[in-house]
């Protein structure tokens, strides 16, 4: 079979756009309404999705401006997904977990639990944190800066994949007639003692049916490029050129092999936003629907917040984005995209925070399934991407257009798959099966 792309429906509560909450069909408690996540997941799975992929953030925005924003309440990921795994049977399931407010030992652990609960289809998306308020709930006075955030995820990876190797394949024998629960030759202590973490070790759950969850991340600085090139399996990249996206494929893969690693044991998803009309004309007016939406003082949050954590407020509606220092506490790779963005434009504080208000930086598609399809169909043939993360306005609409309209156009075009290759997530993305390091 042909190279395939492939496709992770990226789960917002109420969609992408800043303004989603506000579209009629869009349920008001979107974000604590199982049935809605379930009626989400079984039209990404009836297309045929690799993933669902959900964000999160262990802070809620109190800021005044917080409530016109539909950002407040929403399920805590994990618990999110293993009810999904009840009521799905393909699709991947990912979710978000810091590396910077947890503890290795419960990330181990509860990612492994979901891939068992789940068949072998979980992801963890290993970030480090880029809302500075996150700091204040958990015993510290400021955010940990952009190095030691890095260097603590590159150490906390080790410890949870060194802990997901705790026992073999076979470690459990539960043989009622000998007595025999578990051979104790295939059960291997971690005993980790590092710079940010000591950990004895094993895990208390037998070793998962990917033999590992997939491990997705989604930085794009330089720092962050190097931890996805060592270990990454998944990359989530905002991107808005085919240039840019051309660039940073080519880079990250080109960082593999001194790893050890082969270009095809890391796939790269750009983000992609996208609004599907039966026309182009109507495309846009449902865009403009969101887009008159958008209070300036609510745009201008969003972008300060994506920018790195600074307050806008003071500056200006209708003045250029002001000089900002680089974020220590913030995506560094965001915020030179959208400063990049902004001069290259010529846009006003407003203006930017307008733009951005439904991809947020990423790549955006406003046309018809024909035209959305060509130009994914350009980025996955020109070396830019692997695949895509969709990112749509509003759920669930967004996301029932884009699978009743751009993925049967796909499919025609043979781009991708009508029915899914295997059981697990790692099947389904063609990653490998990671050997236990004890054996």
């Amino acid at each position: 079979m042909s190279r395939q792309l492939k496709l992770g429906a990226f789960l917002m509560a109420t969609g992408h756009h800043v303004a989603a909450w506000r579209h009629p069909q869009v349920p008001a408690n979107a974000g604590l309404d199982f049935a809605h996540y379930k009626r989400l997941a079984q039209i990404a799975e009836a297309a045929k999705f690799d993933t669902l992929f959900v964000a999160d953030s262990v802070a809620a925005p109190t800021q005044d401006i917080a409530s016109r924003m539909a950002r407040s309440d929403h399920f805590e990921p994990l618990t999110l997904l293993s009810a999904l795994s009840a009521v799905t049977e393909h699709i991947g399931l990912i979710a978000t977990a810091t590396t910077s407010y947890n503890e290795p030992y419960h990330v181990a652990r509860k990612f492994a639990s979901l891939d068992h609960l789940s068949g072998g289809r979980a992801g963890w998306n290993l970030v480090t944190s880029d809302n500075a308020a996150e700091a204040l709930n958990f015993g510290r006075d400021e955010h940990i800066g952009h190095a030691e955030r890095y260097s603590r995820a590159r150490e906390f990876h080790q410890v949870v994949t060194g802990l997901w190797d705790s026992w073999e394949d076979d470690a459990f024998l539960r043989d009622k007639a000998s007595g025999t629960y578990y051979d104790p030759s295939k059960l291997h202590v971690l005993d980790h003692v590092g710079e940010h973490f000591r950990v004895k070790g094993p895990l208390n759950v037998a070793r998962s049916p990917q033999g590992q969850p997939v491990i997705v991340q989604a930085g794009s600085s330089e720092t962050g490029r190097e931890l996805a090139a060592q270990t990454a399996e998944v990359v989530f990249t905002a991107q808005t050129s085919l240039a840019g996206a051309q660039a940073f494929y080519a880079d990250l893969k080109g960082r593999l092999a001194k790893y050890g690693r082969s270009a095809d044991s890391l796939k790269i998803m750009p983000g992609v936003f996208v609004v599907v009309g039966q026309t182009e004309a109507e495309a846009q007016e449902k865009c403009e629907t969101f887009q008159q939406w958008v209070e300036p003082e609510v745009g201008v949050a969003l972008l300060g917040r994506m920018l790195g954590n600074f307050d806008l407020s003071k500056y200006p509606l209708d003045g250029p984005l002001p000089a900002l220092p680089l974020t220590d506490s913030g995506q560094q790779s965001r915020q030179k995209l959208l400063t990049e963005l902004a001069g290259r434009e010529n846009l006003t504080l407003a203006e930017l925070g307008r733009k951005i208000a439904g991809g947020r930086g990423h790549y955006s598609l406003i046309g018809t399934p024909v035209q959305i399809a060509d130009r994914l169909q350009e980025w996955f043939e020109q070396g830019a991407a692997d695949g895509f993360n969709v990112l749509v306005p509003h759920l669930p609409g967004g996301l029932e257009d884009f699978a009743h309209g751009v993925v049967p156009e796909l499919q025609r075009r043979g781009l991708f798959r009508t029915e899914y290759e295997g059981r697990t997530l790692r099947q389904n993305l063609g990653l490998a099966r990671p050997q236990n390091r004890f054996v």
